[in-house]
């Protein structure tokens, strides 16, 4: 049965390309493959999906692809592909945010281990970019003065304290905070919580 989140492989080796293919797709997932970063770069990539990025490539090498991804914010894990003495510069991805390197040769386990823990990082890294746009969304909705509301609820101030922060009666800050709760489909303030958690990137679990 062939995985949804496919595996994107970027490797200027033809033959690298195939036999790596090959073995995932031997093992369930679905896999797009590339000759070079820019060739990938061209293609619409896929929520969900793992990349795997040989570290020495002309034009643009891996670090360089990796550094990219990053930037476009596409959220996916990068594993990277190198040889022994290219090892420094794969510590160098890892510092910058991809999840795994390997060294040629390396065995079919390795690659697949990796594969597999990498898809299981996306799919949280993606769901939590999901809560969190849906978060931000909803932040969205309030008026300039409704947010100053929120952020003093959620910071855990009584209705007297945020009215006297915000220089407002505290029976206005109950009004606000009401229209908050309807806007945000929200029936408390856990609720609300989430949501602020959610909107800036932090796990509420």
């Amino acid at each position: 049965m062939t995985t949804a989140s496919p595996i994107l492989i970027v490797d200027d080796d033809g033959d690298v390309r195939e036999s790596l293919r090959e073995l995932l797709e031997s093992a369930g997932h679905a896999v797009r493959s590339y000759a070079s970063a820019k060739a990938l770069l061209a293609d619409d990539v896929a929520a969900g999906a793992c990349l795997i990025a040989d570290i020495k490539m002309p034009e643009m090498d891996g670090l360089e692809l990796q550094q990219e991804i990053v930037r476009r914010k596409y959220g996916i894990p990068v594993i990277i592909v190198t040889g022994h003495g290219d090892v420094p510069l794969a510590v160098q991805a890892m510092k910058a945010g991809a999840l795994d390197f390997i060294e040629k040769p390396f065995a079919a386990e390795t690659i697949l281990e990796s594969v597999r823990k990498a898809l299981e990082f996306g799919s949280r890294a993606a769901s939590r970019s999901a809560e969190a746009k849906a978060a931000q969304e909803a932040l969205s909705l309030l008026t300039p003065r409704e947010r100053q509301v929120f952020d003093q609820i959620v910071a855990g101030r009584p209705n007297k304290i945020a009215a006297y922060e915000l220089q407002i009666s505290p029976r206005t800050v109950e009004i606000h905070r009401a229209h908050i709760m309807d806007k945000m489909r929200v029936r408390s303030l856990s609720d609300l919580v989430r949501i602020s958690l959610a909107a800036a990137g932090k796990d509420s679990n």
